[in-house]
């Protein structure tokens, strides 16, 4: 693979505007090379026939018609003249030093030969390119520097917690080890404050000066200390100086167990419990309770906190890798091009500067390892750097087998399916219209739930492709998030499984001999169910336990709107289950089938229940209604009005679903016309926020007309042929009102059919929706999750030190 595939494969995306743009400097390479071509002269082809001539005259009498060159070996001497010679000549061309506020500067010496200006507007280019890349270093490793100092204080504060409930009768002991993590936090900004320039340095909010917590050392970390790089000993040594002056001029710091009197546990309103009480304005107990439970709690979170904050120091330390060798690669090219010796200076400037070191970064990295080990994993570095640097998932050639072998099943039992419905007449007996009141709602659950999974495939396979960052945006833990394939081999094994079940029980006619169905086919859509149920709950590490996991918890959040805090994977899989309406339905006819009706006969009076057309209502609003009480929730906390207008849609789409529900089952005319009204209102309302909000698309004034700046898929027209589609199968509704007959389709085929076309929609609305959500992470660079913090420090008593 070619550097520049390679290069941009293993960019942050989010990121990406921040690198060096490869493809544009080498482009400007291309114009200096096209430029050499042309002035250089090409060396005269000799014709076919002398050619021949010659090789007749060489392979005859040895004869040459070039005489021989002779080389003699260069004696010491003048190979070190040459090197001087070469040094010399890269100095003429080039000259690299600071250039002021607006960072550094490359003078090019030569643009006065012909073809200059090509190097001159080179040269600029790489400079513009290297400041902006060392502008968002610097800037990022400042935010690690901040957050290494809250870090150490939400440090300080957890093990003072962790000794008072694990000894709450014992004073505390100096020698008792304490985190470490703030000192490497001094000496890495002492390293990034030397780099700095003096007008940074001024205009910089946060002081680069730390105090430094003291372990109790021992022995071995004394001479683990000694063992340190000895090129930052004096850089060490100037930070201890500045330390004594800041802690001389803060006062005395209290000792450990004091921290706790500054400090409360942070009450988030993330669980039913803390919500109910926040809008019920419950006081708070702000005072620390030194339990083990409380203990656990802090613990995981700084845990988390500490995983958070170690990948976003290696994605920093991989933005220095990679930007410094894509330097080295563009200035090696250079120098090919053009013959001469600039990429040694250059790359010496790239290399003494903060981007070209990285040292802050990696001490940072080896001293947030120490700390994680210590105090969280009892220093067990195997399993810690287990959690900091998990194992990248690998692709396995099972998965991709059986994948295939279960499609290449699916295919054969739909073959067959159809042609033994069209051998033996199905359709015709009188047993038909039986069977599709039936037992079809009850397996077409399956097919609803089969054809969203290959949806959600093939929403993987695009987001990769175009380097949509799903496993981010959706909170996924690394390397448990599932690949295309893994989805479609579950969606297969289902499919494989419905698929035999429909033809274990195809026979539509009662059995002469016993006069009944057999029971036990007729248990095989329910069987199948508990089937699939069980293996959804299983608690055993099988079938990507951490994907059901996950899935079910964000299913819980939805039942359990507004009462927990609202992320995006919540709200994300509310709005797949306002796609699958009709499958709830059909789960809902499972309960009333098998427990009010008589399978044995194939017989039920469901539709004829007040009861099941009552919940008919109450099943086909609970996704909206999920979908409303989280956009309250988000009302009241984030204060956004947009959130507001979003509720107001759901709200509207309820009436409309209620108002269509009331006309299937009472076709008088107030019913069609209140339906009419309001499901065209909910449809124009969603379409809107659809292609406006949840797509960022029709934006008059973007350089993409009618779409967005930016575009992850090259091809515009996709996004034109989504839209349209998009509107076409948003007034699928208009089959419930309007009451399409087909003489060749049952009334539930018909339903299913229109349920599908929905889930369609749904699947092309997943990819344009995380599309636009991360194309506003990548404007923010946005790359890593925020964990809230257990401890709150109080401000009041910092300012008072």
């Amino acid at each position: 693979m070619k550097f520049g595939k390679e290069y941009t494969s293993q960019m942050v995306p989010e990121w990406e505007e921040a690198y060096m743009d490869y493809n544009k400097l080498k482009n400007e390479l291309k114009e200096i090379q096209r430029f050499k071509r042309k002035k250089k002269p090409t060396p005269p082809t000799p014709t076919t026939s002398l050619r021949r001539k010659l090789t007749l005259y060489r392979a005859f009498s040895g004869l040459t018609t070039q005489q021989t060159k002779h080389y003699h070996p260069l004696s010491p001497m003048e190979m070190m003249s040459q090197h001087q010679n070469d040094d010399v000549e890269s100095q003429q061309a080039i000259t690299v030093g600071r250039g002021g506020s607006d960072g550094y500067e490359t003078t090019f010496l030569m643009s006065g030969e012909e073809g200059g200006e090509y190097e001159l507007v080179f040269f600029r280019r790489l400079d513009d390119e290297f400041n902006k890349v060392d502008r968002f270093f610097r800037a990022k490793v400042e935010e690690a520097m901040k957050e290494a100092e809250m870090l150490n204080k939400q440090m300080d504060a957890f093990i003072a917690f962790r000794i008072k409930v694990e000894n709450p009768t014992s004073s505390f002991d100096r020698s008792l080890e304490m985190t470490r993590l703030a000192s490497h936090v001094a000496s890495s900004s002492a390293v990034l404050q030397a780099s700095t320039p003096k007008e940074a340095r001024f205009n910089r909010k946060v002081s680069m000066v730390m105090e430094v917590i003291e372990e109790g050392s021992t022995h071995h970390e004394q001479s683990d200390d000694s063992n340190d790089d000895q090129d930052h000993v004096k850089q060490n040594t100037k930070q201890k100086i500045e330390v004594k002056k800041a802690t001389n001029i803060r006062g005395t710091r209290p000792a450990p167990l004091e921290v706790l009197d500054h400090v409360q546990l942070n009450h988030t309103y993330e669980t039913p419990r803390s919500t109910i009480k926040g809008v019920l304005n419950f006081p708070a107990n702000t005072e620390l309770k030194f339990s083990r439970k409380n203990l656990n709690k802090v613990e995981e979170q700084l845990k988390r906190t500490f995983i958070e904050f170690y990948r976003k120091l290696r994605l920093l330390k991989s933005y220095s890798f990679l930007n410094t060798l894509a330097f080295s690669k563009i200035m090696k090219k250079y120098d090919k091009i053009t013959s001469r010796n600039a990429a040694k200076a250059y790359m010496k400037m790239v290399d003494d500067s903060p981007l070209g070191s990285s040292d802050e970064v990696t001490k940072l990295m080896d001293r947030v390892e120490k700390t994680f080990t210590k105090h969280f994993y009892n220093s067990n570095r195997n399993k810690a750097m287990g959690i900091l640097r998990p194992k990248a998932k690998r692709e396995r050639h099972r998965v991709t087998f059986s994948m295939g072998f279960l499609a290449g099943c699916t295919a054969a039992l739909v073959l067959a399916l159809i042609l033994i419905i069209r051998t033996r007449r199905i359709l015709d007996h009188e047993g038909s219209t039986k069977y599709m009141d039936t037992l079809f709602p009850l397996h077409s659950l399956y097919g609803f739930v089969v054809l969203h999974m290959l949806m959600y495939a093939a929403n993987i396979y695009f987001w990769r492709r175009y380097r949509v960052n799903h496993s981010f945006i959706f909170g996924f833990k690394q390397g448990t998030d599932l690949g295309h394939n893994q989805v479609l081999l579950l969606g297969f094994g289902l499919a494989v499984l419905a698929l035999a079940g429909v033809l274990a029980n195809l026979d539509m006619q009662i059995d002469p001999e016993t006069e009944d169905y057999k029971t036990l086919t007729e248990l095989i859509p329910l069987i199948l169910l508990l089937i699939v149920s069980a293996i959804l709950f299983c608690p055993l590490n099988i079938f990507y336990r951490s994907s059901r996991v996950f899935f079910l918890i964000c299913l819980f959040h939805c039942i359990c709107a507004p009462l927990y805090k609202v992320t995006l994977p919540d709200f994300f899989l509310a709005d797949q289950f306002t796609s699958q309406v009709q499958a709830l339905r059909s789960f809902e006819f499972y309960i009333c089938y098998y427990g009010w009706g008589d399978f044995k006969k194939r017989e039920n009076k469901c539709n004829s229940s007040s009861l099941f057309i009552t919940f008919s209502f109450i099943v086909a609003v609970i996704p909206y209604w999920s979908r409303f009480l989280q956009c309250l929730r988000r009302l009241f906390e984030e204060k956004d009005p947009m959130q507001g207008y979003n509720g107001l849609k759901y709200f509207l789409t309820i009436i409309a679903v209620c108002l269509r529900t009331a006309y299937s089952l009472n076709n008088a005319m107030v019913w069609k016309v209140l339906a009419w009204v309001f499901s065209i209102s909910a449809a124009v309302a969603s379409t809107y926020w659809d292609l406006v909000i949840d797509w960022g698309l029709l934006q008059k004034h973007s350089k993409n007309r009618w779409l967005r700046d930016k575009l992850v898929v090259p091809h515009k027209i996709v996004y034109f042929i989504a839209m349209v589609l998009n509107v076409l199968l948003r007034f699928a509704w208009l089959q419930t009102v309007l009451k399409f007959n087909f003489t060749f389709l049952h009334k539930q085929a018909m339903t299913s059919i229109v349920a599908s076309l929905e889930i369609i929609r749904r699947g092309i609305w997943n990819f344009f929706r995380l599309e636009n959500e991360h194309l506003n992470n990548v404007g923010k660079y946005r790359a890593f999750k925020s964990v809230p913090l257990p401890f709150n420090y109080d401000e009041d008593d910092d300012k008072d030190e």
